[in-house]
C-alpha cells in the first residue's frame, strides 16, 4: 500500500531532531511532511498557518449553522426592544 505525501516539501525525521525549525521552515509557509522510513508519519505547520486553518474551520462550521437555521422562525424586534 502507497502512501501519498500531501505537501511539496518534506524531511526524515532524522532533519526534523537535528533542527525542528529549520525543517519547518523549509515548507516556506506550507506544510511539510516528516518521514519515518519513507512514509508520511506527520505534517508540520507554521503556528500562523494553523491559526488560518483553524479559523476557516470554525467558519465553516458556523456558515453550517446559519444555513441549518435558514427558513426557520424569525422574530421581528425594534433596536429599542434589544
Amino acid at each position: 500500500m502507497s502512501n501519498s505525501i500531501l505537501a511539496d516539501s518534506s524531511v526524515s525525521i532524522s532533519e526534523l531532531k537535528k533542527n525542528p525549525m529549520a525543517a519547518v521552515s523549509s515548507g516556506e509557509g506550507f506544510p511539510v511532511a516528516v518521514l519515518n522510513h519513507n512514509k508520511p508519519a506527520f505534517y508540520c505547520i507554521l503556528a500562523d498557518a494553523w491559526e488560518l486553518i483553524f479559523d476557516r474551520l470554525e467558519d465553516v462550521e458556523l456558515a453550517s449553522i446559519a444555513n441549518s437555521r435558514m427558513g426557520g422562525e424569525t422574530i421581528e424586534v425594534s433596536l429599542d426592544e434589544l
